[in-house]
């Protein structure tokens, strides 16, 4: 069963951010907005300067909030850059105060009140129980011909447990480790041949207790149901979430694409469950592999091609 694609969920999480500034909304996402200081004079020539056009910079994640080991760090642009070299020198990102090796991917944006937007991850999953730093000093520097940045950003969050799922469609489970130890088996069941799981890693978005599900227009059979403890892994609607009508939980897979767990097993994992945390599906019966803009499907792209940096390469 698949909801309709909705980003409410995602903007409540950031709604809770802290921009100098501004007050409420959008414009109040996530991070800490400075102002940039008057460095000393050197003679080691600076960061290209901007001008024109304004962008503002707004990040997804909150400061001191806590994010499974998968979680993306998340950029959103008001304009759309057209050269991400300045960006990309000038932007750090510390693992417990060590250089994190990652890369941003320069994707299409996801939300409304966005040009574009940027996901940084490093080659492997982030550490557990490690603390995550971006500085990006951005303000008054290049973003392209005709544009500059209007904000500088800080972030400071932290990953938990590395809590991983592994879905296997034909065992018809769902295994879930916390630090590399087990936690527990749940039986499931997946999308049935005409409506296919996706393949991949997808990450735990956000979690809705119930969420509104959907049948698309013209289909049958028809279906408007509130469906208890669901936890949203794309934007386009899969969902691991209670299937408390589906017989056919460990034996079969017969869902419209979600991974459907009994009503016990599907508050446990609700309740479990990290925004950011990976889950990784096999066996689904499709070589459909969730795409990398589809929520956060980042990890299914090979890390010499997001090292390249999608839309806009480190270089441009």
């Amino acid at each position: 069963m698949r909801a309709l694609p909705v980003l409410a969920a995602l903007l409540a999480l950031v709604l809770a951010g802290c921009t100098s500034g501004t007050s409420g909304g959008p414009a109040s996402a996530g991070g800490k907005t400075t102002s940039s200081s008057s460095a000393a004079p050197t003679t080691t020539p600076g960061p290209k300067k901007g001008s024109g056009a304004p962008v503002h910079v707004r990040m997804f994640e909150n400061d001191g909030q806590t994010y499974g080991v998968g979680m993306p760090i998340i950029a959103y642009f008001s304009k759309k850059i057209t050269d991400a070299s300045v960006f990309d020198k000038e932007v750090k990102v510390t693992v417990n105060g060590q250089d994190a090796g990652g890369a941003w991917y320069f994707e299409p944006p996801s939300v409304g009140y966005a040009a574009m937007e940027a996901h940084y991850r490093t080659q492997q999953y982030w550490p557990a129980h490690a603390q995550v730093h971006v500085d990006m000093p951005v303000k008054g520097l290049w973003a392209g011909q005709g544009l500059v940045f209007d904000n500088s950003v800080t972030l400071d969050i932290a990953t938990g447990a590395a809590q991983v799922a592994n879905v296997d469609g034909a065992a018809h489970t769902m295994t879930i480790t916390s630090d590399g130890q087990p936690v527990k088996t749940l039986e499931v069941s997946l999308g049935a041949a005409k409506t296919p799981t996706y393949l991949g890693t997808a990450v735990v978005m956000a979690k809705s207790n119930p969420e509104e599900m959907k049948s698309d227009p013209g289909e049958t059979p028809a279906y408007d149901l509130l469906v208890p403890w669901s936890v949203r892994v794309t934007d386009s609607g899969e969902f691991i979430h209670d299937a408390y009508w589906n017989g056919h939980l460990g034996t079969e897979n017969t869902s419209h694409g979600c991974t459907n767990l009994s009503p016990a097993d599907a508050e446990w994992y609700y309740g479990f469950a990290q925004i950011g945390d990976p889950v990784t599906w096999t066996n689904t019966g499709t070589g459909q592999v969730i795409p990398v803009g589809d929520g956060w499907g980042d990890w299914n792209v090979d890390w010499n091609t997001w090292a390249q940096g999608g839309l806009l390469s480190p270089g441009q």
